[in-house]
This record gives C-alpha cells, sequence and structure tokens, in this order.
C-alpha cells in the first residue's frame, strides 16, 4: 500500500492506494469518525462490493446502511441528493455519523455533497472505484451535482476524512469506462508532468499494477489543491485544462451519452488546438496529446447533431468564467499550462467546429 498525504491549511487527510483496501478498511479509516455511517454507492458498484464491505465495516464494530443510487450522471442532481438525505434520516442518522462514498466519480461527487450538507456538514470517507475517481474526482474536496444548464453548478468545497483507492476494483470496469480515465491523467501530464508518458503506455495496459501511475496523478492532483484549495489564486484552475470545452460537450450531448473521459477528451484536443493559435503550443506537442489519447481510443470528433450553438450555450454557464469573461486554460508546451484571458468566443468556436470530420462514436470505439 502506498500513501500520500493532502497537506492544507485546515485539514490534512490521507490518500491510500493499493490493492484489497476494503478488507483493510477497519485500520484505514481516522479515529475520530463514529460508528455509524451511511454507504452510498450506485446499482453498478453495490453488487460487486457494498455486501463484502459491510461485512469488514460490521467486524470494525461500525454498523453501514446501504443508500443505492441509480448509475449515472443522472443521478448527480438535487432530486437524488434529497433523497439520499431523506432515506439517511429514515435510517436514524445524525450529525454523529459519517459517510462512505463506493463507486466513481458520480458517486463521489453526489456523496460528498450530501455530505457536506447534511445537518450543516458530516464527515466523508471516498472510496473510489473508477481511474477518473481515483486520480482526480476523490482528492481535493469539490462535491456537487449537475442541473440541466450546466455540470457542477451546485456544490460545496468539503474535504474528505481519507480517501481508499482500492486498485482491486479497477480489474472489473468494462473497456469502454477503463480507458476513459486516461483522460485524466493524460491532462495531469500535459499540465504538469510530461515526464510521466513512459510510465502512461508502459503501464496502463496492466490492471493489475496500476497502484504507482495512480500515486503519482495523486501528487499532482494534491500538490495543486494544496498551493490553492478554493481556486483563489488560479493555480488550482489549471486542472481544468481541457473542461471547459468538454464539460459543455457532455451537457448539451445529455448525460450518459459520453462518458467523462470521452467528453473530456474532445475538450482537450480543442484546448491544445486553440493553445497552438493563442500561446504558440509547438505543433508536435498538439500531436502528442492527441496520439496518447488515440491510444486508449478516446473520440477524435463531434457528431453533427450536437451543434456548435448548444455546446456555446452550455459553455457559458461554466464555472470557468468570471463575470462574463473567458478564463481559459492552455499549454505553453506539453508539461507547462497556464490560465489566460486572450481567448475569444471566436477561438472557442472554431475550435469546436475543428473537431467536426472524421465523426467517431464513443459507442462504437474498439
Amino acid at each position: 500500500m502506498r500513501t500520500h498525504s493532502v497537506t492544507l491549511p485546515h485539514h490534512s487527510y490521507p490518500v491510500h492506494i493499493g490493492p484489497d483496501l476494503l478488507s483493510q478498511i477497519s485500520k484505514l479509516l481516522p479515529d475520530h469518525l463514529g460508528k455509524t455511517c451511511a454507504l452510498v454507492s450506485d446499482t453498478n458498484v453495490a453488487p460487486l462490493y457494498a455486501s463484502r464491505l459491510i461485512a469488514h465495516l460490521k467486524k470494525a464494530g461500525l454498523q453501514a446502511h446501504l443508500i443505492t443510487i441509480p448509475a449515472g450522471e443522472s443521478s448527480k442532481s438535487m432530486t437524488v441528493a434529497e433523497d439520499v438525505c431523506r432515506q439517511m434520516t429514515q435510517a436514524g442518522l445524525d450529525r454523529h455519523a459519517f459517510l462512505i462514498a463506493l463507486g466513481g466519480g458520480v458517486v463521489g461527487d453526489l456523496a460528498g455533497f450530501v455530505a457536506a450538507t447534511f445537518y450543516r456538514g458530516i464527515s466523508h470517507v471516498q472510496i473510489p472505484t473508477t481511474i477518473v475517481s481515483q486520480v482526480d474526482s476523490s482528492v481535493g474536496g469539490k462535491t456537487g451535482v449537475n442541473t440541466p444548464e450546466g455540470k457542477n453548478l451546485i456544490g460545496a468545497f468539503h474535504q474528505p476524512a481519507a480517501v481508499l483507492a482500492d486498485t482491486s476494483t479497477l480489474l472489473s470496469l468494462p473497456d469502454r469506462e477503463y480507458r476513459e480515465g486516461f483522460a485524466e491523467i493524460i491532462k495531469h501530464a500535459a499540465i504538469r508532468d510530461r515526464a510521466m508518458i513512459p510510465l502512461i503506455k508502459e503501464i496502463a495496459a496492466d490492471r493489475h499494477h496500476l497502484d504507482s501511475l495512480i500515486e503519482r496523478n495523486v501528487a499532482i492532483k494534491a500538490a495543486i489543491v494544496a498551493e490553492d484549495e478554493k481556486e483563489t489564486t488560479g493555480t488550482r484552475a489549471l486542472l481544468n485544462f481541457g473542461h471547459t470545452i468538454g464539460h459543455a460537450i457532455e451537457s448539451s450531448a445529455g448525460y450518459g451519452y459520453f462518458l467523462h473521459g470521452e467528453a473530456i477528451s474532445l475538450g482537450l484536443r480543442a484546448a491544445a488546438q486553440i493553445s497552438q493559435k493563442v500561446s504558440s503550443l509547438p505543433t508536435e506537442d498538439a500531436a502528442l496529446l492527441n496520439q496518447l489519447l488515440d491510444h486508449f481510443h478516446l473520440p477524435r470528433t463531434l457528431e453533427a447533431d450536437l451543434t456548435t450553438n448548444a455546446i456555446l450555450a452550455s459553455l457559458k454557464t461554466d464555472k470557468k468564467f468570471n463575470t462574463g469573461k473567458i478564463r481559459f486554460i492552455l499549454l505553453r508546451s506539453f508539461g507547462d499550462a497556464f490560465v489566460s484571458s486572450k481567448v475569444t468566443l471566436e477561438h472557442i468556436t472554431e475550435a469546436i467546429e475543428s473537431l467536426r470530420t472524421n465523426s467517431e462514436s464513443p459507442k462504437s470505439a474498439p
């Protein structure tokens, strides 16, 4: 097991990374947590791991109340959040309870938001079960739900008490869900760690030996969060590389059509093109990013029925627009990102339009 600490001014917590951590949960939970908890999972993950986790919690003298939500992005909603809160209340849980999020990014974001708001805030533990959630969404304390107007527009910063990234759970991921997670890994390499490229290519095909790659990405995320926990200085905004357009594509296509990493792949490709125009990103660096995305069969292009106007409408509600002005993350080179105020809607429109040729559906990718 590997452990990396997220060190913040008012709160620090461990991120444990390794195989079979579910069976070690009694040793890994922080001592200050209570004796009762809500275990929030979804209809894909709960049948695989919930009963085993509950049994290990019971052996440790903890009582867990399982709450299962429908799998998929549509569960990141105020309606589902309210339902989870009501089930917790009906189970007799109060401010002395804690919450465990067992699942991918949807479960982690939703359950973290519930923890931030239930009884005005209770402790929670993240147990991420996908690549995306292990390297990105479970670390950093961003929680939230979606609205029809955009992703994560309702949320709170609420840091977990601990993160348990059990890499054994990655073995059960379908190929498509496994591949999409590498969009976030490639993003981390693009903004801060060019030297990670050989490791991505070398380890990616072997699900049994991902611990070092997961840890390296957690370290990048943790360092950026420590520098700018609540996105006040601009450093944390670097993590949004590819996400401005990617989130708008995901939202306007309808949640569930693209997996998160697939939409981010398109956003990364568009952001690289804008970087070439605005910040002189070398052509070979843009090509390198696209080659890495191609390596994981991530989508290259948009289909015609997803209009540019619809994407732009979603994009204008994005939180990365500051008082109506565009804050866009660009690359100077692969591994060197910065926040730019020089990107215009014309640049973004042109980049979206450039994704139109040789349309390839993510659902048919090999």
